[in-house]
């Protein structure tokens, strides 16, 4: 049964409301949240929040959660108020001490579910609702504590609230409201089986609320067989408008991708941004070299313990590190708003990653940045790949060159002049504002040289400043140039002495060199090679069956083509090395031969031209998609690593691991045609007959096995 099928069997004999389609701007320009049916005391929570103008879900969901009883389904993305959009409603509804749990709240990620829970907290203006989270990674015993001294509205992770259920530490017989948040993302991470299991055992009666951003057949599943009659909402406008983003990306090589990043950190005023890598050790590793350039980052992954994890996200939350260096898997549900940047450090391996990705800027009509970082070798994938983000985002993804150090630079100092300018002068006539100086700063030339006596002398000097300011400024604005702020006299003593016998403007030159001359000298950047950014149609990339099992790495492979093929090491590039082989880019002529001699030469390991550069997703290169993820799960180092995709690829692993058992099963020890064994190898080069590439011939003439 496909999607359509499943939509309409489960909307037959569903109340579907006359007003769910609405115009939007009309809504913007005339609703009001008092008009949406919110009390006294809900209103004074949504001034407290500084909250204005109801958003489009809002005005469609609010109404219906107030009024009436039905279930409802909101179609929604983060980001356009949805918390508010139920969580009012239920402040205004739940608003007395309970000895139940009235409204349970389910959140896809603890960072949602903490998130959730503070704002659920804002929304009270007095000790009631009492609200707990619940989520893994946290303390039992104080989750268990605070259940146990009473709570109204309870908000987890689908994990966590299963666990709670079966200890019997938390009891939803009785709840009022079920609220499930980014109900995709939750089907996405595989938690369809446990909220079937949550709602099995909660009040049947309860008032069922789903919150996704789109409606895959599961979802309409989820609502056939436990929600009954319910209404469907959705603002049409907010799902298909363009993102405000700035889309764009940058052909740069791996080893320079730092390089890049500190320049995109310095050309951008105010950057607060998140950096996102395919692995755990690229966080790691980014983060550090960050850190050694001057840069305040911090690294977010799956390996960092949960309360460390949350003390990072805090100190990014206030802006106190700027730079979040971050795993897709550690990023999921981090909701932060005002931010001026996503960075894909590397290519997303597919479209809705990148869309979920740079998501996180943009938001609630402002504007935001996204650069991608792509490999020159990569071209061939960029142009597929680009095609599905414009279709998807409904927006251009541009090329842009690297700035160079010089326009960096020029950058960098037309923002300190303007900065120095802005702290230095005042943009408009300000009296009130000088007099307000000038008074703070005599009470501190009082309190700073104790004089008592002198008090009505310091005011007086003080009081012919201020004149003489007055006099300055009014002349300023005759002349249209700009007033300086006032300074204490002290200041004026140190420029003095600084400057006796000097010229003033060589002093003031001299102090910026002091304090600005390492951030603005270009030795704080280092080289981009620019050589091979051109389309590579020099280079092809081919498959060859040599890899870590017979004990090389991409130092032994540069080697082994270097003598087959009597070219420089250097043009063996982006050597990408499995278990069982070896992906490598050579230029055009030298891959073209290796190939040949590979065919006319059976006793030279297997090789191919590798097909995968066609674009992931397509048929044509499945196969070639997996071997990919073998390097990616090599590269996250072993186990741990592969931790993380573990939890987006239990599928493919188990058919991976099915059909490599049944192909072990299959054969015996002497059944694999033409492969180079470890011990084979070893001896070939304990012989010592032969050198060079003699050293890597097979035995035998059987056709060689294609993986």
């Amino acid at each position: 049964m496909d999607t359509e099928e499943l939509k309409e069997e489960t909307q037959t004999g569903i109340t579907m409301s006359e007003e769910t389609p609405v115009d939007v701007d009309g809504a913007e320009d005339a609703v009001t949240f008092e008009d949406l049916g919110l009390d006294e005391y809900t209103l004074k929570a949504v001034e407290k929040k500084g909250f204005v103008t109801p958003s489009p879900i809002q005005v469609l969901a609010i109404p219906r959660l107030l009024n009436g009883d039905t279930n409802l389904i909101a179609r929604a993305r983060t980001g356009t108020g949805k918390t508010a959009a139920f969580g009012l409603p239920i402040i205004q509804n739940v608003r007395n001490k309970s000895d139940y749990v009235e409204a349970l709240i389910l959140e896809p990620t603890r960072e949602l579910a903490m998130q959730t829970n503070t704002e659920m907290q804002s929304f009270a203006n007095n000790d009631f609702p009492r609200t707990t989270v619940l989520y893994g990674g946290a303390s039992y015993a104080q989750q268990i504590r605070e259940l146990k001294q009473g709570c109204e509205i309870v908000v987890g992770t689908p994990g966590r609230i299963k666990d709670h259920l079966e200890r019997k530490t938390l009891d939803l017989s009785k709840i009022k409201y079920f609220i499930l948040d980014e109900g995709d993302e939750m089907l996405d991470m595989g938690f369809i089986d446990d909220i079937r299991e949550i709602f099995e055992k909660s009040n049947a009666e309860a008032r069922i609320l789903l919150f996704s951003a789109t409606m895959p057949a599961p979802i309409l599943k989820i609502a056939a067989d436990f929600m009954g009659e319910y209404d469907i909402v959705e603002e049409e406008k907010v799902v298909d408008e363009a993102l405000l983003i700035d889309q764009k990306f940058w052909y740069v090589k791996e080893s320079d991708k730092v390089e890049a990043l500190v320049r995109l950190i310095d050309m951008s005023p105010d950057f607060y941004g998140i950096v996102f890598t395919m692995t755990k050790n690229d966080a790691d590793r980014v983060t550090r070299e960050l850190d050694m350039r001057g840069y305040e980052a911090d690294a977010l992954h799956g390996d960092i313990m949960q309360n460390q994890r949350e003390k990072v996200i805090e100190r990014f939350r206030l802006k106190k590190t700027r730079i979040l260096v971050a795993t897709d898997v550690a990023a999921r549900g981090i909701d932060i708003s005002g931010l001026s940047h996503v960075v894909n450090f590397s290519l997303p391996f597919d479209t809705a990653t990148y869309v979920h990705r740079i998501g996180r800027t943009g938001r609630a009509g402002t504007t935001g940045t996204a650069v991608t970082f792509i490999r020159p070798e990569e071209r061939r994938k960029s142009g597929y790949f680009t095609k599905n983000v414009e279709r998807a985002t409904k927006g251009k993804l541009v090329e842009e060159k690297i700035p160079n150090v010089n326009e960096v630079l020029t950058i960098k100092e037309n923002r300190l002049i303007d900065e120095l300018k802005l702290k230095l002068f005042f943009e408009e006539k300000a009296e009130d504002q000088t007099e307000e100086i000038v008074v703070e700063e005599a009470a501190e030339n009082v309190i700073t040289e104790n004089v008592t006596a002198e008090n009505d002398t310091a005011l007086t000097e003080n009081s012919e400043i201020a004149a003489s300011e007055n006099n300055l400024e009014e002349d300023s604005v005759e002349n249209n140039t700009p007033v300086l702020r006032p300074y204490a006299d002290k200041y004026g003593d140190l420029a003095a002495k600084l400057c006796e016998g000097q010229d003033a403007e060589q002093v003031l030159a001299a102090v910026l060199s002091v304090m600005y001359g390492e951030k603005l000298s270009p030795k704080h950047y280092g080289r981009i090679s620019t050589k091979d950014m051109g389309p590579r149609g020099d280079q092809q990339r081919i498959f060859v069956s040599l890899g870590k099992k017979d004990g090389y790495r991409a130092k032994e492979i540069a080697d082994f083509f270097s003598v087959l093929l009597h070219i420089p090491g250097r043009m063996v590039d982006d050597i990408d090395v499995a278990q069982q082989f070896s992906l490598v880019s050579l230029p055009v002529a030298s891959a073209k031969k290796a190939i040949e001699l590979s065919k006319n030469n059976k006793k030279l390991p297997h090789m191919h031209l590798d097909v995968k550069e066609e674009g992931r997703g397509s048929r044509k290169s499945r196969g070639e998609g997996r071997r990919r993820d073998d390097f990616e799960g090599e590269k996250r180092g072993g186990r741990s690593g592969n931790s993380e995709r573990r939890n987006f690829d239990r599928g493919d692993s188990r058919s991976r691991e099915g059909k490599e058992d049944r192909r072990r099963e299959g054969r015996t020890k002497g059944d694999r045609p033409n492969v180079h064994t470890q011990s084979e190898r070893n001896s070939s080069r304990k012989t010592g007959k032969t050198g060079g590439a003699a050293a890597f011939v097979k035995k035998g003439a059987k056709k060689a096995e294609r993986f």
